[in-house]
């Protein structure tokens, strides 16, 4: 499936990664229509500022010259002033408390943008995409993203991340890499703003997209410590002016006399030049020496090293029998510290609900099916004194995945606020209850809990994680609490990942290794989403399968993924032979390592986090490894081969305080336990995984038993710990069921219609990492309520 070519308005400021990532857009093809800035208006008039504007959102320094960019691309270039100020300081951006059409000084200055684009497209009504500089910005970016969806445009953000990406093969990791990319692809950028105390008047006018201007840059920063991005401008340290590009986008170059740039000084350490005199100039191009976008402006690897070495792990091995994270050793006596007895209590804080549509509901049409479903989530989250607003996450399984786009319509109207919930979405075809054409389980914490959370909604297109646009969000990350108490850890619900390119939203071309591609590269996305926001670990994972053509087939995807796994898992031991690693004394005494790199180098993010473990379990690191499971479904979006998901992830882990002890269950040798404990200062919280394994000849069972089986297997498992269980018959909060196995799935409750309380997802099959069939999968989540001697 090939990406098609976008109409692009190009919002630039004058600055290096609006341009450069102008760059990327011609680089994948797309076509630039026209050039968009906006500039600090004065008195009403567009005479030049005295003081720089320091918007929150717009660079301004250096406006003067913007208007030679036109002829210098042959691009038309449109301009308006900024109106207002930066009236929201918020990181996200919620364009409903905006009156809209508000041209005054009391108005939001992102609105500016939007006036300016409805001018554009007037213009260039082929116009489609808007493309713009965001690097580690959220609040530009979510901005930006805000007034393109709102005009119809797919925004661009190609640059967005980009210090995480891979480096040159071959080449150390530089947080400076995207300067070093600049230069490569001939971009001229020049420092006209300082702003920081490593940076001075003398580094004005340097070009910063060079090899020598990097390392003054990073030499003068290093000084004085350095926050993510400090090396590329984005705390404020500095800003740019292109002057020069490559020649297929500049024709001519901008060039200021020295007499012309004078200098400002602004206070508190910010200096800044005001340019006078700019003019262009012809260029003096060599025809043996003319580059194209493909052989200048370099696109990073599509997986990171440790993805493609597990790609090239998957491809070369074809498991029967892998992924035997189990580790029966694992099991042993809990220390819960000076207390008699402890005792699993269900309530953690949230409440889950499985809706259906109502029985009196019209179910000849799809969107009056889902118009149901959320009247009656509407209806709940009022009773509860609850809003759209505060739900974490959703799953919705279709009968047809041809339904999704008119499902999602009415899905989307619950949904006006920055961030909604993350989601995940599968068809399970004619497995769903008979009649029933949509259900959707939601996850929402109580009223009176802490509502406060924090969203990860990219709507850009990029190289680091898909884009979601529309009504969910990558992740959602909100407070855990034990009986409506604060624990201080955090749950992370992070979004189906399926293997679509970042940059075009396509799925990889077809491929005698495309189905290990698509493994490894969904699961990618989990990661980097994952990392992105502190996750220190996962509690479970499901790798989603559509329909395979036999049993064998989905036996190899299962065992494929469980290594794939595994191997994201990796060990405490990981690191100790980067080469790329310096030691101790270098980082303090040699100057060659005594760079912002070397420094992040030290400090990364892991996932997992192995300090979170005890001592005893990071000496067994495949005993740290969560549980996993595959499951087989009808249909996936985008007809894609897997869908990743990870149940829960949880950060603000203290060291040494997380343990995942597994053991199958005295009782029955076809149920297997993972109990995943996390303790914090206030809780210890216990996320439990069950798996019934299938016998061979597929014995077939009532739901009724099932659950009977399931509760009594809880039950014993939690015993074997020293655990008092909580009420008996304790209700898992979501379960697999391989629907074969079962009878009585959806009981018909009166003219209430089919029994479902609680998440229930109905597969073909499920599978273990070692290929083993499972016949249901259960969760629990709990916390101790420890009882203190007398």
């Amino acid at each position: 499936m090939s990406s098609e070519s976008l109409n692009v308005i190009a919002l630039i400021s004058g600055g290096k990664d609006s341009f450069f990532n102008l760059l990327h857009c011609i680089r994948h093809g797309h076509r630039i229509v026209a050039l968009a800035n906006l500039f600090p208006a004065v008195d009403g008039t567009t005479d030049c500022a005295e003081d720089d504007l320091n918007s929150f959102m717009y660079q301004t320094v250096g406006h003067e010259v913007i208007p030679l960019y036109a002829a210098a691309t042959g691009l038309p270039l449109y301009r308006m002033p900024i109106r207002g100020g930066a009236l929201h300081h918020e990181r996200d951006y919620d364009y409903t408390s905006q009156e809209q059409g508000d041209t005054s000084d009391k108005a939001e200055e992102t609105e500016s943008m939007l006036l300016l684009l409805k001018a554009i497209k007037a213009r260039h009504p082929e116009a489609n995409a808007l493309c713009s500089g965001a690097i580690l910005s959220t609040y530009q970016r979510t901005r930006v993203e805000s007034v393109a969806l709102r005009l119809g445009l797919t925004p661009l953000a190609f640059l967005w991340k980009y210090p995480v990406l891979p480096s040159p093969a071959g080449e150390a990791v530089d947080d400076a890499q995207l300067l070093r990319d600049m230069a490569a692809a001939e971009l001229d950028a020049r420092i006209i703003k300082v702003a920081s105390a490593g940076l001075d008047e003398g580094h004005l006018w340097e070009r910063v997209s060079s090899i020598e201007g990097v390392k003054r840059v990073k030499s003068a920063l290093r000084k004085f410590g350095a926050a993510e991005g400090a090396a590329l401008g984005e705390g404020g340290e500095f800003e740019t002016l292109v002057v020069d590009g490559p020649s297929w986008l500049f024709k001519k170059q901008i060039s200021v006399p020295e007499g012309g740039r004078r200098v400002v000084n602004e206070g508190g350490g910010s200096t800044w030049l005001m340019l006078r005199g700019a003019q262009l100039q012809d260029k003096c191009i060599e025809a043996d020496n003319v580059s194209t976008p493909e052989s200048s402006v370099r696109t990073p690897e599509l997986l990171d090293s440790g993805f493609q070495t597990m790609l090239d792990t998957i491809i070369s091995t074809r498991p029967t029998k892998y992924g035997e994270n189990e580790a029966p050793g694992n099991l042993r006596p809990r220390n819960l510290g000076s207390t008699i007895s402890s005792t699993l209590k269900e309530d953690d804080g949230f409440l889950r609900w499985s809706v259906l549509a109502d029985p009196s509901a019209d179910r000849t049409s799809i969107e009056a099916e889902m118009q149901s479903v959320v009247s009656q989530i509407e209806g709940r989250l009022s009773s509860s004194s609850l809003d759209a607003a505060h739900i974490t996450n959703t799953t919705i399984i279709l009968r047809n995945m041809a339904d999704f786009p008119r499902i999602n319509a009415e899905y989307g109207k619950l949904f006006r606020r920055p961030n909604p919930p993350s989601r995940v979405t599968i068809s399970c075809g004619e497995l769903l209850p008979p009649g029933c054409n949509v259900m959707v389980f939601l996850t929402i914490p109580r009223s009176g809990a802490n509502l406060a959370r924090n969203g990860l909604h990219v709507q850009s297109r990029s190289y680091w994680a898909p884009a979601n646009i529309g009504p969910y969000s990558q992740a959602i990350d909100v407070a855990v609490s034990a009986k409506v108490e604060q624990t201080g850890l955090r749950a992370i619900y992070i979004a189906g990942q399926i293997p679509l390119i970042p940059s075009s939203m396509t799925l990889p071309p077809p491929s005698d290794t495309s189905f290990g591609m698509q493994v490894v590269l969904s699961l990618q996305h989990l990661w980097r989403i994952g990392l992105e926001m502190k996750v220190q670990l996962w509690t479970s994972g499901v790798a989603y399968f559509s329909r395979s053509a036999s049993p064998d087939e989905m036996k190899r995807n299962a065992t494929a993924s469980g290594l794939a796994w595994k191997l994201a898992h990796g060990s405490p031991d990981d690191d100790d032979d980067d080469e790329n690693d310096v030691d101790i004394w270098d980082l303090k005494y040699n100057y060659q390592h005594m760079t912002l790199a070397s420094d992040q180098r030290q400090v990364r993010a892991r996932l997992p986090d192995w300090t979170v473990f005890t001592l005893r379990q990071q000496n067994e690191p495949e005993s740290c490894i969560a549980p996993f499971f595959a499951a087989e479904v009808e249909e996936l979006p985008r007809q894609a081969t897997v869908e990743w998901h990870a149940h829960v992830g949880l950060s603000q882990i203290e060291e040494g305080s997380a343990e995942i002890i597994y053991h199958p269950d005295t009782a029955s040798s076809c149920w297997r336990a993972w109990h995943v404990f996390v303790r914090s200062s206030k809780a210890t919280l216990v996320y439990t995984t069950l798996a019934r394994v299938s016998p061979l000849d597929h014995d077939i069972v009532s739901w009724d038993a099932l659950q009977q089986e399931l509760a009594a297997s809880y039950e014993s498992s939690v015993q074997v710990l020293g655990l008092a269980p909580p009420a008996p018959n304790a209700t898992p909060h979501l379960a697999y069921v391989e629907v074969g196995s079962v009878t009585a799935l959806w009981p018909e409750v009166g003219d209430a219609g089919p029994s479902v309380p609680f998440a229930t997802i109905p597969c073909h099959t499920i599978w273990s990492a070692k290929g083993e069939r499972i016949k249901c999968v259960a969760m629990y989540q709990a916390s101790l309520e420890l009882h203190s001697e007398e």
